[in-house]
């Protein structure tokens, strides 16, 4: 009998980045599964679920609490248990390799930070614009974001392979130290005082983007050096946000030229 033959199918919710049950997530943690995001039930007292959540706070995976009704629209299987896992379609990396990344390249870093993009569409297509413009790394807050999930991955239309995504839990914090390695800081706003084709986009740049509905937060707003408007010539006032990255990117891409 073939090695196959005797191997169990993998379910079709894992197969989607799915893990489902307090044994199966419990595996997963033990066996360095690259995990998103934990949902558990919230106010749920069960010993199991309190040591899921333990053990996975201390490998850094985010834990989230949320009601039943939303653990129960998640599963395929409808037998979780309290606990959904959304597994990482691969592993994060860390800042300082983007920028190690570019350096080794001989060029001025080109980074794209996502503030609280929560739709994995947008994600998706903003990983896939960078992929294609040449950005040296994406970088996403650990929490109210979307991850590395499956829909991320579909939608980058396997960009996410070639792309690296780094996660950083405090995005004002970053951008703060991003700027004394040097890196200028452009965001994203339908007020910024900048218009995009007076940006300087040559040096290392990193371009902020707002999540979908309220844009970017006040504190990474104020942490930027630059707010750059989009020319808005129609009766819409604004762009999605992978839209709006994408204008940005391929700005940058002209200017470097």
């Amino acid at each position: 009998m073939r090695d196959n033959d005797t191997k169990k199918p993998v379910p079709e919710a894992e197969s989607d980045g799915i893990i489902e049950g307090r044994n199966a997530v419990i595996e997963a943690l033990r066996s360095g599964t690259a995990i998103d995001k934990i949902y558990l039930a919230k106010g749920e007292t069960d010993k199991t679920l309190g040591h899921i959540a333990s053990k996975a706070r201390g490998q850094g995976v985010v834990v989230v609490e949320a009601d039943r009704r939303k653990l129960d629209n998640m599963s395929r299987t409808h037998a979780h248990q309290g606990v959904i896992a959304l597994a990482a379609l691969r592993e994060y990396v860390s800042v300082e390799s983007l920028l190690e990344a570019a350096a080794a390249k001989g060029e001025a870093p080109l980074l794209v930070i996502c503030d609280e993009i929560s739709d994995p569409h947008n994600l998706g297509a903003i990983i896939r614009t960078a992929e294609c413009a040449g950005a040296h790394g994406v970088i996403i807050p650990k929490r109210r974001s979307a991850g590395l999930t499956s829909i991320v991955a579909k939608t980058s239309a396997g960009a996410v392979s070639y792309m690296p995504v780094a996660r950083v839990a405090n995005i004002p914090s970053l951008l703060k130290d991003l700027k004394k390695q040097g890196v200028w800081v452009f965001g994203t706003a339908a007020d910024g005082q900048t218009s995009l084709y007076e940006a300087d986009l040559k040096g290392p740049a990193a371009i902020v983007i707002g999540s979908e509905g309220s844009g970017m937060s006040r504190l990474v707003a104020d942490t930027c050096d630059f707010l750059v408007s989009i020319p808005m010539k129609g009766k819409i006032s604004s762009l999605n946000a992978s839209a709006a990255a994408a204008v940005l990117l391929y700005e940058a891409v002209r200017q470097r030229s």
